[in-house]
C-alpha cells in the first residue's frame, strides 16, 4: 500500500471513529498507535484529511445528499459515508492531487474496507457530484 494510500486508510478509520463514537480529532490523533508509527509525512497528511473532513462535514454531506437520490446519509453505511466524505473533501480543498487519482483512491479503499457493491455506488455519487460542479475530467 502507498504511503497516500496508508494516510487515506488511517484517516477513514479515525472518521469512522468521529462518526460512530463522536471522538475528538486530538483524541484520535494523540492515541492512535497505527498513526504514530507511521512516518511523519503519512502521519501529517491523515491528520489534514481528518481535520478537513470534519470541518467541512456540513458541507460535504449535503452535496453527497443531493447526489444521492433515494438514500439518506444516515442510511448509508457508515463506511461508505466517511470514503464519500474524505474523497470529496480531498476533491475540493486538496487540489495538489489530480481527480482521477482520488476517485481511484476511494474505489480502492471500498473495495478493501466496505461491500462488494460500494464501490459503484461511491463512484457513482462522486461522478455526479463533479459533473454537477463541472469539475469532471479536470486536473488539478
Amino acid at each position: 500500500m502507498g504511503a497516500r494510500r496508508k494516510a487515506r486508510a488511517l484517516a477513514l478509520q479515525m472518521l469512522f471513529e468521529n462518526d460512530i463514537a463522536g471522538t475528538e480529532p486530538r483524541e484520535m490523533f494523540r492515541r492512535s498507535s497505527d498513526l504514530q508509527s507511521v512516518p511523519e509525512g503519512i502521519r501529517s497528511f491523515a491528520e489534514r484529511l481528518v481535520s478537513g473532513t470534519l470541518e467541512h462535514r456540513e458541507d460535504l454531506d449535503a452535496l453527497i445528499s443531493r447526489q444521492a437520490v433515494h438514500w439518506r446519509l444516515a442510511r448509508m453505511p457508515v463506511v461508505d459515508r466517511n470514503i464519500l466524505r474524505l474523497a470529496l473533501f480531498e476533491l475540493l480543498h486538496e487540489p495538489e492531487t489530480p481527480r482521477p487519482v482520488v476517485i481511484d483512491e476511494a474505489l480502492e479503499i471500498a473495495k478493501r474496507f466496505s461491500t462488494p457493491r460500494s464501490s459503484q455506488f461511491i463512484n457513482g455519487i462522486l461522478d455526479g457530484v463533479l459533473k454537477s460542479r463541472n469539475m469532471r475530467g479536470r486536473e488539478a
